[in-house]
């Protein structure tokens, strides 16, 4: 009889700051959706990383506070999902800004993102889906040396006719096309580990 497979973790946070975005509440249900196979934890928030100074950096061992935090956060991960909104038809400063303090050669954990698994999905409530913004954050990633996922991909579009306001629900469209996308980043995080992926469930 073969075993299942130990349950990889994942550190999961959203590219804006709202505590009650849309994209919060997608890590909320994503928390809620995950397959057997993975363990989704979500950061609070980004709002304690500060923008990015050279003479900041300089001032404080392994950088603020609340760099360190997310910081330590990924390393004790397995993989790492972000959510991103689209502002004005590209990526948000505080998820740029939060990139740019992670590809830093921190002296305990190095650059974190760099050779991590990681997995991007968005929502908004416009009709495109954050296409142009994950595209972006792609590029960057790409740029830091993390192993971002190429498919499957999840835009959500109209973000709150699938996601309830004030809570993690989503409704049964964007939970299965959710469920998807996360069964794909653990077959994903596990052939980047060498190991067989999991059966796929239904």
């Amino acid at each position: 009889m073969s075993l299942a497979p130990t349950p990889l973790r994942v550190l999961a946070f959203a590219g804006s700051l709202r505590r009650n975005s849309y994209n919060r509440r997608l890590l909320d249900a994503a928390a809620e959706a995950a397959p057997s196979g993975i363990s989704v934890t979500v950061h609070d928030s980004i709002a304690d990383v500060p923008l990015f100074d050279e003479d900041l950096e300089a001032g404080t061992a392994g950088g603020p506070t609340g760099v360190t935090r997310l910081r330590a956060a990924i390393a004790a991960a397995d993989g790492v999902l972000m959510a991103t909104p689209e502002y004005n038809q590209s990526l948000p400063g505080v998820l740029k800004n939060t990139l740019d303090w992670l590809s830093r050669d921190d002296a305990r954990y190095g650059a974190v993102l760099a050779g991590k698994p990681v997995a991007i999905m968005g929502a908004t409530p416009g009709h495109w889906g954050t296409r142009l913004a994950q595209s972006q954050l792609r590029h960057a990633l790409a740029a830091m040396g993390a192993l971002t996922m190429t498919a499957p991909q999840l835009y959500i579009a109209e973000a709150g006719t699938g996601i309830e306001p004030g809570t993690g629900y989503a409704d049964a469209a964007t939970l299965k096309r959710l469920q998807r996308f996360l069964q794909g980043f653990d077959a994903w995080m596990r052939l980047l580990r060498g190991e067989h992926p999991p059966a796929r469930e239904t």
